[in-house]
C-alpha cells in the first residue's frame, strides 16, 4: 500500500505546493489509538482555552482585573488595533482554524504554540488526499481539510494573503480551487473594499504595508464584515502560555475555565515565564528557577540552561521559529546576550521563556531522490488543524507531522525534513 515517489511527483500541482520544499516518504506516521483519540479530543479545550484568554483580556482591560495583563498584551501594538480589539462587537469573534504545535515526547505531547493564522492548510489537504487515495486511512479522511476550510468561509469568499506570506500562496490557491464556490484569492495589498467574506492570511505586525488593513478591521467591527481570523492581536501573542503558569493568576485560570480543560491544557503546556526585567524583593524567586533574578538565568552552565527563549508576537520574527531560541544549543555568551536583549526589548516587544521537553526519537522511511528509501531516526512536531464551524462545533480536519533529523533541537518545515499526514495504528 506505500507509495512511490513517481507518484507523488506526479500527483503535485503544477508549479509546487510550497517553494522551500521537504521530503517525501512511503508511508504516513502512524499513531496509537491513544494518542489519536487525545489529538481528536484535543480541539474543544483549546477553543475553551482561547475564549478564557480573551475574556482574560477583556476583564483586565476593563478593570476587573489587574490592568498589567492587558498592558504586557498590547506592548508594542498601535492604539487603534487596542481599542478595536476591546469593541463589544468583536467580544464573541474568535479565530476559525486552532492549529497547536504538538511535540512528539515520551511521555506523551507538549504545546509550544498555538497559532491563529497556520500556514499548512493546503499542505496538509493535498497530502491527506494523496495518502487517502493509496489506501491510508488518515486522520481527518480525504476531504476533512477541505471541508473544514470550506465551513469557515463563505462561497464567494476570499483569501486575503501578504506578500510576506507569499511561500503559502501556492498552497492557499490548490486549497482554494479545491473549496470550490467561487472562492479565490487575491494580494493583501491590493485589497479593495467589497461585501465578500474574507480569510485573513497576513499577520497584524504587517498592516501598515496592506493599505486597507485597518478599513477591514474597522468594518469588522462596526458593518458586518466576515473576517476571519478576527482583528484581536492579544490572541495570536505565544505569552499566554506563560499567563498560563503565572502564580498571581492561578485563582483566575480556575475561576474561568473548567477543570477538566485546563488539567488538559497544563498538562500539555511546559512550564513558562514572561522575561520581565522587573527586581524581584530579595526573598522572592522565579517560579521553578529558583533563583532572584534574570541575571542569574543569564549565566546557566549548559545543564541548567533547558530551556527555550521566544519572542511573544506581533513581530516579523514571531514565526516560523526565527524568534526561538534553544539554551542548550547556545554558548553561553550567546545565551546571555540573546536574553539580555529579551529583558531591553520589554517595553516595545515582550519575549517569553519555557522549559524545554524532550523529544522522543522515532525511525520512518523516507525517499532519496533516487527513489529509493532509508530509514531516517527523527523528531516529530505535529499540527492538528481544528475547524470550528458556524454552529460553534470544532472538528479535526486533518494532522501534518514534520519529521526532522534527530540532531535537530528545532522542529519546523525545513527541506531535509519529511512531512506527511497522520493515521492511527
Amino acid at each position: 500500500m506505500s507509495l512511490e515517489l513517481s507518484q507523488i511527483h506526479a500527483a503535485l500541482p503544477k508549479g509546487g505546493l510550497y517553494d522551500g520544499g521537504w521530503r517525501y516518504s512511503p508511508e504516513p506516521l502512524t499513531l496509537s489509538k491513544g494518542e489519536m483519540r487525545f489529538i481528536k479530543g484535543l480541539g474543544h479545550p483549546l477553543a475553551r482555552f482561547q475564549r478564557t484568554c480573551d475574556a482574560i483580556y477583556r476583564r483586565s482591560a476593563s478593570g476587573s482585573l489587574p490592568a498589567w495583563i492587558a498592558e504586557i498584551l498590547d506592548t508594542g501594538k498601535p492604539t487603534w488595533m487596542v481599542d478595536l480589539q476591546r469593541e463589544a462587537a468583536l467580544g464573541d469573534v474568535f479565530p476559525r482554524i486552532i492549529r497547536p504545535d504538538l511535540l512528539l515526547g515520551e511521555k506523551g505531547f507538549s504545546l509550544t504554540e498555538l497559532d491563529a493564522v497556520p500556514g499548512g492548510l493546503g499542505i496538509t489537504a493535498w497530502l491527506s488526499q494523496l495518502y487517502a487515495d493509496a489506501g491510508y486511512e488518515v486522520a481527518g479522511g480525504a476531504r476533512g481539510m477541505v471541508e473544514g476550510f470550506s465551513s469557515i468561509l463563505d462561497e464567494g469568499g476570499r483569501v486575503l494573503i501578504s506578500e510576506e506570506a507569499t511561500d503559502y500562496r501556492r498552497e492557499m490557491e490548490w486549497l482554494v480551487a479545491q473549496a470550490g464556490g467561487g472562492r479565490e484569492v487575491s494580494d493583501a495589498e491590493a485589497y479593495q473594499a467589497d461585501e465578500k467574506a474574507l480569510y485573513r492570511f497576513f499577520e497584524w505586525f504587517d498592516w501598515m504595508a496592506i493599505p486597507m488593513a485597518r478599513s477591514l478591521a474597522e468594518r469588522s467591527a462596526s458593518d458586518g464584515l466576515k473576517l476571519s481570523p478576527p482583528c484581536k492581536p492579544h490572541l495570536e501573542d505565544k505569552i499566554w502560555l506563560a499567563l498560563l503558569w503565572t502564580p498571581a493568576l492561578r485563582a483566575v485560570w480556575e475561576e474561568m475555565m473548567r477543570g477538566s480543560h485546563l488539567d488538559r491544557i497544563r498538562d500539555l503546556v511546559p512550564f513558562g515565564w514572561i522575561v520581565d526585567p522587573s527586581p524581584l524583593p530579595p526573598q522572592a524567586a522565579l517560579p521553578k528557577l529558583d533563583v532572584n533574578s534574570w541575571a542569574e538565568v543569564a549565566n546557566f552552565s549548559q545543564k541548567e540552561r533547558e530551556l527555550v527563549l521566544k519572542i511573544s508576537g506581533f513581530h516579523e520574527t514571531a514565526w516560523g521559529s526565527r524568534g526561538v531560541f534553544v539554551g542548550q544549543d547556545l554558548s553561553k555568551d550567546e545565551w546571555k546576550t540573546r536574553l539580555e536583549a529579551a529583558l531591553e526589548d520589554f517595553e516595545q516587544q515582550p519575549w517569553m521563556m519555557q522549559e524545554f521537553r524532550e523529544t522522543r526519537v522515532i525511525e520512518h522511511p523516507v525517499f532519496r531522490e533516487d527513489g529509493t528509501v532509508e530509514i531516517m531516526k527523527g523528531r516529530v512536531r505535529l499540527c492538528p488543524y481544528y475547524f470550528t464551524d458556524d454552529d460553534g462545533r470544532t472538528e479535526l480536519g486533518g494532522c501534518l507531522a514534520t519529521i526532522v533529523p534527530a540532531d535537530k533541537k528545532k522542529i519546523h518545515g525545513m527541506k531535509d525534513g519529511v512531512l506527511v499526514p497522520v493515521v492511527v495504528g
